[in-house]
C-alpha cells in the first residue's frame, strides 16, 4: 500500500509517497509560490533530486505536477497514479466537528468551509484548498483528513474549558482544542514502546519546541492536557508569539499602540515572543550565538522559554500524579542542548538525572536517551514524524 500525504499551505504544497510495507518514504517534494510568479516544484525521489520549473496558478496544477514528479524518469518511483492507494491530508482545525480521522465527503467539506475557517483562517481554507485539487486531478480515490487537534480531543472537559459562561462554550465553540497533535501522537507511542510499558500505565510530557511550541501531557497513552488552546497563540513564548498573555494588557497594549484588536491578535502572533523579547531574531541559534556573546536580552529570552517548558512540565507531572518520562521533539527539542539542560536543571525532585555528555551529542536521527541510567524519570530525543502518523491514519481508515 502507498500512501501520498500532502500538506497544503496558501502558496506551498509539501508531500511525501509513504510504502505502508515498510514505512519508508519512497519520494518527497515541495512545491513553492502558487499563484506566485516564478513557481516551481523541487522532487526527490530514487536518490535524486530535481526542480520542475511551471506555473503553478492554483492547487489542482500543484498536484498535476507532483503526479507528473512521481512518474518522472529520473526521480519518479511509480508508473502510474493506480499505484497511489490513498491520500492523506494534514487538517489544523477540526472544532468539535470531527474527533478523528476522516474520510472526506461533500458534506464533510461542507462543514470544513462553514464551520473551521474561522478556527484556523491561515490554515484550513488553504488546506482545503489542496484537497479539492487532489479530487480534480484524482478522482474518487479514497482521501483522509488527519486533524492536528484530533489527539488531544480525548482531553477532559476540566482541562479545556475556559472560565466563560458556558452557554458561550456551547454557542461558539470557544475552547482549548491544543494544535501539534500528530507530532505529539507519534513521539508519545515512541517513548511508550521504549519504556517497555503497557501504554496504560505511563505518564509522559512531550514537549514539541520548534518556532512554535507546545506541551502536552500524555496519560495511558492519551492527552489529558496540553498548552496551545483556542489557537496556536496560547501557551509558552515561542519564535514570535507571545504565549499566554492577560487578556487585559492586550487591551491596554491595543490602546497605547493604537491598535484594533486584530491588529494587536496579530501583533502578538508575528512581532512578539522570543524575537521581541531579545530584539534580534526568533532563531534559537542566533539567540544562543548573541547570548555566548554577552547579549542580556537574548539569553533573557532564553531563560524565559526555558522557563516556561519547565513550569509547565512540572504542572503537567502534578496533574497526572507522576512522570515517566519528557520527550523533546522538533527542530529546537531535537537539536538545542542548551536549551534541554536548562529546562531540566531543577527537576531532580522529579527523579531527574541529566547526563551531561548524552544531552550534547549529535541528533542522530534515532531515540536518544539523555538522562543517566540511576535517572527515575527518563529523559528522551525523539525526532518527529508527524508525515509517517498522517499516512497510518490514513491506510488504517480505508
Amino acid at each position: 500500500m502507498k500512501i501520498l500525504v500532502v500538506n497544503a499551505g496558501s502558496s506551498s504544497l509539501k508531500y511525501q509517497l509513504i510504502d505502508m510495507d515498510t514505512e519508508g518514504v519512497l519520494a518527497k517534494g515541495n512545491v513553492e509560490r502558487i499563484g506566485i510568479d516564478g513557481s516551481f516544484l523541487k522532487a526527490k525521489g530514487n536518490g535524486k533530486e530535481k526542480i520542475f520549473e511551471k506555473p503553478v496558478p492554483d492547487h489542482t496544477v500543484a498536484i498535476e505536477l507532483v503526479l507528473n514528479a512521481l512518474q518522472d524518469e529520473e526521480v519518479g518511483v511509480i508508473k502510474s497514479m493506480d499505484e497511489i492507494t490513498a491520500v492523506g491530508h494534514r487538517m489544523v482545525a477540526s472544532g468539535e466537528y470531527f474527533k478523528e480521522t476522516t474520510l472526506v465527503t461533500p458534506e464533510v467539506l461542507t462543514t470544513l468551509k462553514e464551520k473551521t475557517f474561522e478556527l484556523a483562517p491561515l490554515h484550513n481554507p488553504a488546506a482545503v484548498k489542496g484537497v479539492e485539487g487532489c479530487m480534480k486531478v484524482m478522482g474518487d480515490k479514497p482521501m483522509a483528513l488527519v486533524f492536528d487537534t484530533s489527539f488531544h480531543q480525548t482531553m477532559p472537559k476540566h482541562a479545556y474549558l475556559y472560565g466563560i459562561q458556558y452557554e458561550d462554550y456551547e454557542r461558539y465553540g470557544v475552547r482549548k482544542y491544543g494544535f501539534h497533535g500528530t507530532s505529539h501522537k507519534f513521539v508519545s507511542e515512541e517513548a511508550i514502546k521504549y519504556l517497555g510499558k503497557k501504554a496504560e500505565d505511563t505518564k509522559i510530557v512531550t514537549c514539541h519546541l520548534g518556532n512554535g511550541s507546545s506541551i502536552s501531557a500524555v496519560k495511558g497513552g492519551k492527552c489529558v492536557d496540553t498548552t496551545m488552546g483556542f489557537t496556536p497563540l496560547a501557551g509558552v513564548l515561542m519564535g514570535t508569539r507571545s504565549g499566554d498573555i492577560d487578556v487585559s494588557a492586550v487591551e491596554f497594549l491595543a490602546q497605547k499602540k493604537g491598535l484594533s484588536f486584530s491588529e494587536a491578535v496579530n501583533y502578538l502572533n508575528k512581532q512578539c515572543g522570543v524575537q521581541g523579547i531579545s530584539g534580534v531574531s526568533s532563531d534559537f541559534r542566533d539567540l544562543i550565538a548573541e547570548a555566548d556573546k554577552g547579549n542580556e536580552r537574548c539569553q533573557l529570552a532564553l531563560d524565559m522559554f526555558a522557563y516556561q517548558v519547565k513550569r509547565y512540565v512540572g504542572a503537567y507531572a502534578a496533574a497526572m500524579g507522576g512522570l515517566d518520562a519528557i520527550v523533546f521533539t522538533a527542530g529546537i527539542g531535537e537539536n538545542t542542548p542548551t536549551v534541554r539542560a536548562a529546562v531540566c536543571s531543577g527537576l531532580e525532585f522529579l527523579g531527574v538525572e541529566m547526563d551531561k555528555k548524552a544531552n550534547e551529542g549529535k541528533n542522530t536521527g534515532a531515540i536518544r536517551e539523555i538522562s543517566t541510567k540511576a535517572s527515575k524519570t527518563k529523559v528522551l530525543v525523539i525526532p518527529t514524524n508527524e508525515e509517517l502518523v498522517i499516512a497510518r491514519e490514513t491506510a488504517a481508515l480505508v
